[in-house]
């Protein structure tokens, strides 16, 4: 009998895991993440068309590759590979590969250039991007004790905590360098180390290209104080109860994750770079061309939600270049998405 069925005491790693990937899993549910919150993908399909174009701005500093490979991590349904492949000139189309990694079982009529995986493949040359991934990766949570000591936050099944042991080795030497806390009672950490080694692995699969995280974020001098653990159902924030009812989620530490090269911005800023920018069209155009006035209308709004200041604009994008200082665009990835390369025309 598990520790869960027992309804034991455990750290919030080991019980976020199975609440969110166990047998009855919140991520193994029917209707997958759609059915509970939104996100960038599902805002609008003006997000798809975006990485579509940073796919082939990686494909000119890859050189045109034989085979492109675009790899979607915690994919839900699929909806961005499909979106991202749709969205691609034919001619780059014809040479990419895309790749759904997730723990669900495929959808039956996802596209069948996909292909359905529960672990990240190796040797990729092309686009790794995990949109609103790692907030998912359990980690332990940290909060300091009346001594001022930081002690594992232990968990029951019914949401119930308490305090464990204090927090020790490599957890405490992370807690030292990204997220240290002050000696004051109740004050918490989310200890990312899980985090940093799931990126670095899936970083490792790419032998040449892009790696792209997009997630709720913060850096070391601006942690929340209290931590930001929480959960969704239903399109409603929750308290974050283990027991596979509910989405459990935390921000994520990108400047903790980021390997050597790489560098974290703004949504707002990568989208932009990439020519979302959620401008009105002209007005003149509602009397000329209304329908297309309609349309334009529309596509700003979508826009503007993903863009936004104080919501998805505000995600941070960590992008990490792999194997590519010998390639002539490589200013275009290293300077974060800053420089204009010219969009692949359609054949």
């Amino acid at each position: 009998m598990t520790a869960e069925a027992r309804g034991d005491w455990q750290g919030w790693r080991a019980a976020a895991e199975d609440a969110l990937y166990g047998p009855d899993g919140f991520y193994r549910r029917p209707e997958g993440p759609a059915g509970h919150f939104r996100t960038s993908v599902h805002a609008s399909a003006l997000f798809a068309g975006a990485v579509a174009r940073l796919l082939c701005r990686v494909d000119e500093a890859l050189g045109r590759p034989a085979e492109l490979g675009f790899v979607d991590m915690a994919a839900g349904r699929g909806e961005l590979a499909a979106g991202v492949l749709a969205a691609l000139p034919s001619e780059v189309a014809s040479r990419a590969r895309g790749y759904a990694v997730e723990i669900a079982d495929r959808p039956e009529a996802l596209d069948h250039r996909i292909e359905w995986l529960a672990e990240p493949p190796k040797g990729i040359t092309g686009l790794l991007f995990a949109n609103e991934w790692l907030d998912n990766v359990p980690l332990e949570i940290a909060e300091t004790d009346p001594e001022g000591v930081p002690r594992r936050v232990l968990v029951r099944r019914d949401g119930r905590e308490r305090l464990g042991e204090p927090v020790s080795g490599a957890e405490a030497d992370w807690l030292a360098r990204w997220w240290p806390l002050p000696a004051e009672e109740g004050v918490r950490a989310e200890i990312g180390l899980p985090r940093d080694e799931a990126w670095a692995s899936a970083v490792a699969g790419v032998e040449r290209g892009l790696a792209v995280a997009v997630d709720y974020a913060h850096t070391v001098d601006a942690r929340p104080p209290f931590g930001t653990l929480t959960g969704f159902r239903e399109g409603r924030g929750t308290a974050p109860v283990p027991d596979g009812s509910c989405d459990i989620t935390a921000h994520v530490a990108l400047d903790a994750c980021a390997l050597p090269g790489g560098r974290v911005l703004t949504q707002r800023d990568a989208l932009r770079a990439l020519g979302i920018t959620g401008a009105r069209p002209p007005l003149a155009l509602a009397s000329t061309q209304p329908a297309a006035y309609v349309r334009a209308l529309a596509s700003a709004g979508e826009a503007a939600e993903l863009t936004a200041p104080g919501g998805l604009g505000d995600f941070g994008w960590l992008l990490q270049p792999v194997g590519l200082a010998d390639a002539p665009f490589e200013a275009l990835l290293v300077e974060a998405l800053l420089v204009d390369v010219p969009d692949h025309e359609e054949q």
